[in-house]
């Protein structure tokens, strides 16, 4: 008998725009010791999906090719907590673009009450990001101030809820009026149109920050660290405005600032394991108690992934693009 075989998302060419992804048939994959088969029902699709398909964030050593970080369905074949025909979601190292997917077992957590497979599947690669920087690195407290750049972004709804969750305030960042009123919506203190606004003016005329988020980089930088308490903490998950930033180490001292940021892919397997076993006892709480909601901007079957990018590099989403498995 040959090998089952399953549809995923190919890049054709192996880098291209987004019309270069397209459906293949490809063996189905098989788990390892420990690892759990999932047969997927959604998966989230997520910047860095867009820069490994521009050739720009390879894959870690032994993870798929195939694109899609996190991903929401039933087990196939068990290992560790997991059984088969458990509801879970799961947080990949690729491969989430398919019809089955194999993920190691510690990185598997319930899907929580109530939760369809879209928006389950919107969950782990954003609460993982902002627990990890806002929560850990950021160390971010109650009553304290967090500022999110980028904030319309999956991650940036989700960090607005889950600090507001934790007893901090928020200030918002985004593009435009709509989307300033679409975070002051869900939860954020100051909602703030960089368009139109000088967001460190405002962030300092409310006392100033504690924390930032910053997906932007260079071009935030100034304002973000001048109006940055003492002792506060600025964290990059991205550079879109810029990847080498002229710091001025003075001002740095003087507030006794710390410059941090991290990605989430390549740390261990140990790591992302740990960080499961934090987000299930910190976050999925707040989503039982519907103070952490996914929030799912749109949706597109998974033979039209290449569209899928496509709207999400037009950047007029709020919240998370997702694909469906049939």
């Amino acid at each position: 008998m040959p090998d089952p075989t399953m549809t995923a998302i190919a890049i054709r060419g192996g880098t291209g725009a987004a019309d270069a992804l397209h459906p293949v048939q490809v063996p189905r994959p098989v788990p390892n010791p420990g690892e759990v088969l999932i047969r997927v029902r959604a998966a989230g699709v997520n910047r860095p999906d867009i820069v490994q398909r521009l050739g720009k964030y390879p894959p870690p050593p032994g993870a798929p090719a195939t694109l899609g970080l996190e991903v929401a369905g039933e087990v196939v074949h068990g290992a560790g907590r997991w059984r088969e025909g458990d509801r879970v979601c799961a947080l990949l190292g690729g491969g989430g673009y398919a019809e089955y997917a194999v993920v190691d077992a510690r990185h598997v957590l319930p899907i929580p009450d109530g939760l369809d497979w879209v928006h389950a599947a919107a969950l782990p690669e954003t609460v993982f990001t902002v627990y990890a920087n806002v929560f850990e690195h950021g160390a971010l407290q109650p009553g304290e101030w967090l500022l999110v750049h980028g904030a319309t972004s999956g991650i940036g709804v989700a960090a607005i809820q889950m600090a507001r969750a934790a007893g901090a305030h928020v200030i918002a960042c985004s593009r435009s009026a709509d989307k300033a009123a679409r975070t002051h919506a869900l939860g954020a203190d100051v909602s703030v149109d960089t368009s139109t606004m000088d967001f460190g003016a405002i962030a300092k005329e409310h006392g100033g920050i504690d924390v930032a988020l910053d997906m932007v980089g260079a071009a935030t930088l100034t304002a973000t660290l001048d109006a940055l308490n003492p002792k506060g903490r600025i964290v990059y998950i991205a550079a879109l405005g810029g990847a080498v930033l002229e710091v001025p180490v003075m001002q740095l001292m003087q507030k006794q600032a710390v410059l941090t940021g991290s990605t989430l892919r390549p740390r261990s397997a140990d790591e992302k394991a740990r960080l499961a076993v934090a987000v299930e006892r910190v976050v999925w709480p707040w989503i039982a108690e519907g103070r952490v909601n996914a929030i799912v901007d749109r949706t597109f079957p998974l033979a039209e992934a290449a569209a899928a990018h496509a709207y999400l590099e037009a950047g007029d989403h709020v919240g998370k693009v997702m694909l469906e498995v049939a």
